[in-house]
């Protein structure tokens, strides 16, 4: 099961999805990203994501693609080594930037921390 938590109330976009992110559960995590797409400063916080496979990735990807496509902006949040070593490896965090907290991913969109 696999819920998505969206808050705008910082200035930005805050997506947040709880529970794995695979083939079963990336529908869901698609659309959510599609809603967003034409928001202008998105962050995706990972953190209580547990695990993420291909498909999860690749939602991530479109999503993110669409965003820019509309001319947004997006950070990607992550203290998990393992999905951040899957972002590092697959060198997704070439093309937006991926923090450790969710305060230096609002910072990596030029937006002020709390």
């Amino acid at each position: 099961m696999l819920e998505i938590e969206v808050d705008e109330s910082g200035g930005y976009t805050l997506c947040r999805p709880v529970g794995e992110l695979d083939a079963y559960t990336v529908a869901a995590f698609r659309q959510s990203l599609g809603e967003l797409a034409t928001h202008p400063q998105v962050v995706i916080d990972l953190s209580e994501v547990p695990f993420m496979d291909s498909a999860g990735l690749g939602a991530l990807i479109g999503g993110i693609r669409r965003a820019r496509e509309h001319g947004g902006e997006v950070a990607v949040a992550c203290s998990r080594p393992t999905l951040t070593r899957l972002l590092h490896t697959t060198g997704f965090d070439r093309i937006v930037p991926v923090t450790e907290t969710l305060d230096d991913a609002v910072a990596a969109l030029g937006g002020v921390a709390n």
